[in-house]
């Protein structure tokens, strides 16, 4: 058998677990009433077209692992001409964003309840405007880092989805990640790194959103900041 002609595994989990505690029956039953009318066309169908989940959407965001939807329902307020594509594979966090969803009444916002590499795979070339990952689980035991879900093809992938002036920003609380994300990135033909001195990835950016869980200071490091351009 050719290398070709192996089978092809699918990647690594990139994420933890995917439930804790039971969820609380507000946030259950908006999976049951609000949940089917937002949820993305399953990945594993066929192609996404962005423009039939939103029609006449001024931009396309993606946030892969939102956590508790903080700052996707945030951003989904801020712009609400933008479709925020918001992936996460723990549900708890599922229903967290429901629960901001449904009490802010945002109508811009699309989930997908698993894991967001599937999405990407069915996105369109150069489909995007930006891209957002912020806290990812950083896997920051040596031989565990193959799951962290910046990888090179990761990285590719994000550089095919973005527009041309498109951005991708990677926030996290652990130096071994950032490090590694970094060189990762700048190594992708297309993504330029925006940062020309160290307050750059130091400080906020001016639409940064603080979560509960970027408050609890659970990394070794205050949050760093990297932004990068789709040349």
């Amino acid at each position: 058998m050719s290398p070709s002609d192996e089978p092809k595994h699918p990647p690594l989990r990139s994420f933890g677990r995917i439930k804790s505690r039971a969820i609380k029956p507000r946030q259950a039953a908006l999976f049951d009433t609000l949940l089917p009318g937002i949820a993305l066309p399953d990945p594993k169908s066929g192609p996404i077209d962005p423009a039939a989940l939103m029609p006449g959407a001024a931009a396309v965001w993606l946030e892969i692992g939102f956590g508790g939807g903080e700052h996707l329902a945030e951003q989904a307020a801020r712009h609400p001409d933008t479709l925020m594509i918001g992936c996460e594979p723990f549900l708890n966090g599922v229903g967290s964003a429901l629960r901001h969803i449904d009490e802010r009444d945002l109508k811009n916002v699309r989930l997908h309840a698993d894991d967001a590499r599937d999405v990407m795979t069915a996105l369109p070339d150069a489909s995007l405007d930006r891209v957002m990952i912020l806290f990812p689980d950083p896997w920051h035991k040596a031989r565990h880092n193959k799951r962290r879900l910046v990888q090179d093809e990761t990285a590719a992938e994000i550089a095919r989805l973005l527009k041309p002036g498109g951005r991708l920003r990677f926030v996290t609380d652990w130096k071994d990640y950032a490090e590694w994300a970094l060189e990762r990135f700048e190594r992708t033909p297309g993504l330029v790194w925006q940062a020309e001195a160290a307050d750059d990835w130091r400080t906020a950016p001016a639409d940064h959103v603080v979560t509960r869980y970027e408050e609890k200071k659970l990394g070794d490091t205050a949050p760093i900041f990297l932004d990068f351009l789709r040349t």
